[in-house]
């Protein structure tokens, strides 16, 4: 089934500020709309809304038929206890609640209930659209690598993303909603959704902070603008939206320059215009005799001429059209502090080996040297993470050795980032972190990264991956590190925050182990090695 979604004059907002307001958006069959904007500027609240999840604060917002099935699929966080990957993909395809309801219609037809029929004819039809009869068959030949009996809770950080790359995979939806579908996927997975993206008739409207997903899918873009309270929509694609903000925002930055050079010489015309009337009125009533009569009417008539000009000047300045200032954005301003240099040896592994269940690394022999800036790659569950925990001594060897440098200072983003997950404040978990930064520096480097008051006294563990995300950067430009190592740093960042890293890293003077599945981090990022990671082997 072809739908189509019109939303008309949406607003939200937290408290008494505003996200957005005044949002018009069609979403018709075959658009694939990416929706945009810093972290903070409403996309979940907005993709909640289209779901119908929380009530508009204002506008509507209709489906085209009705009954359309609508996926949302946000990036869960949680996992529920008791529920089985088979579980998962019967809840994210929507069959699951089909099936209660198509369950319920049954026992109502049973108990000749009225209406019971129509009921079931519904419930019936809408378990059929979205795959309900097949589900099953789909999944056990979807090939996950593991068992669809596994709870939920037992899967790594990889598995995970893997079945909820699936659950989008095997849905059938009629118009999705997408909350960053590819955070924590590999090469592979982003291909997979890509490909999926690309094929689909349905429309889409997708938060990803994946630029190179954004090009090779978004046919529109939709920008959430926080920072001048508007919203933008852009046809063409991601890169076309780039080029179109750029050249927009040059326009109102040269408008309001214009408007307020125009203003200042007709106010500055005003003053110097008043300024004569007053002295040509000082002169008259200090030259004029008194009995010379004419002279003074003179002088009086250039003093009113002066003033007439002034008052026609100063409506001159009342009718030019006013053109605000486009309010500067917040922007993260990073930096890396780099600790004294490290001996010429940073880290090294000899034939070490890590066993973790049925997952073996190694044998690994491998030399880190001084200012080495290594790429890691390889799929999820291959052993990046076990490979760097084994560098950083996080994880016992089974067997080998392993040496860190003297001198070397590590900082670390981790996958979890598990320096704030707990529930002390945020404040107090990076001030343990930096325990000779005062409390007042601590604030004020957050507030940097975007951390204001209202972040600092929540539980860390509370914070959204993105603001976790950022507290972890700061706390790289709190103390100085030499060893660097980032696993999958973009993750939950959003775009300008991840231009900001890219371009702090390329003045980080240190030794640097980047993990990442982000493309156009590995072409942006200058690095001097390459470590392939393929089912716990090293290579490179």
């Amino acid at each position: 089934m072809s739908a189509t979604m019109i939303a008309r004059e949406l607003a939200a907002g937290h408290g008494d500020r505003t996200l957005f307001a005044g949002l018009d958006l069609v979403v018709a069959p075959g658009d694939v709309i990416g929706l945009v904007g810093v972290n903070g500027a409403g996309k979940t609240t907005l993709l909640r809304t289209l779901a119908g999840l929380i009530p508009t604060e204002s506008g509507s917002v209709s489906l085209s038929p009705p009954a359309a099935n609508v996926g949302y699929l946000p990036q869960e966080r949680e996992r529920r206890p008791g529920e089985t990957v088979r579980g998962f993909l019967a809840r994210r395809t929507g069959v699951a609640a089909a099936q209660q309801a198509m369950d319920a219609a049954a026992d109502a037809l049973a108990a000749s209930s009225p209406g019971a029929d129509d009921l079931y004819a519904v419930a019936l039809e809408r378990w059929l659209d979205l795959g309900g009869a097949d589900l099953d068959e789909r999944s056990d030949a979807f090939d996950l690598g593991f068992s669809l009996d596994l709870p939920m809770t037992a899967l790594s950080g990889g598995q995970a993303a893997r079945v909820g790359m699936a659950s989008l995979l095997l849905s059938r939806y009629d118009l999705y909603l997408l909350d960053e579908p590819t955070n924590d996927l590999d090469l592979d997975g982003l291909a997979q959704i890509e490909a999926f993206v690309q094929g689909l008739r349905a429309g889409v409207v997708v938060v990803s902070h994946d630029r190179e997903f954004l090009t090779r899918t978004v046919t529109k873009v939709l920008e959430l603008d926080l920072a001048q309270q508007q919203v933008h929509l852009y046809g063409g694609g991601y890169a076309a939206y780039l080029a179109e903000r750029e050249r927009a925002r040059s326009h109102a930055r040269a408008a309001y320059e214009e408007y307020a050079d125009k203003k200042e010489d007709l106010l500055e015309r005003a003053r110097t215009q008043r300024a004569w009337m007053d002295k040509g009125v000082r002169n008259a009533r200090r030259k004029a005799p008194d009995n010379d009569k004419i002279a003074k009417s003179q002088r009086g008539e250039t003093s009113e001429k002066q003033a007439a000009k002034a008052r026609q000047t100063e409506k001159m300045i009342e009718r030019l059209e006013v053109v605000e200032e486009p309010r500067k954005e917040w922007e993260l301003r990073m930096e890396i502090a780099v600790a004294p240099r490290a001996g010429a040896v940073v880290a090294v592994l000899n034939d070490a080996v890590v066993t973790r269940g049925s997952f073996t690394l190694g044998p690994v022999s491998l030399q880190v040297d001084w200012a080495d800036r290594i790429a890691i790659t390889g799929a999820n569950g291959s052993g990046k993470s076990t490979l760097l925990a084994a560098l950083l001594g996080r994880v016992p060897l089974d067997s080998g050795t392993r040496h860190l440098g003297p001198g070397v200072v590590v900082g670390e983003v981790d996958q979890a980032r598990g320096l704030f997950l707990g529930d002390e404040p945020l404040v107090r978990a990076f001030g343990a972190a930096v325990p000779t930064f005062p409390d007042a520096d601590v604030r004020t480097l957050l507030a940097k990264f975007g951390l204001r008051a209202a972040h600092v006294l929540r539980p860390a563990g509370t914070l959204s991956p993105g603001e976790r995300t950022r507290a972890a950067l700061a706390l790289l430009q709190a103390r100085g590190v030499n060893l660097l190592v980032l696993d999958e740093p973009t993750n939950h960042l959003d775009l300008p925050a991840i231009e900001q890293l890219e371009s702090a890293l390329a003045s980080y003077t240190g030794t640097l182990l980047l993990v990442t599945h982000d493309r156009r981090m590995l072409e942006a990022v200058s690095t001097n090695r390459h470590l392939a990671v393929d089912a716990g082997k090293v290579t490179g």
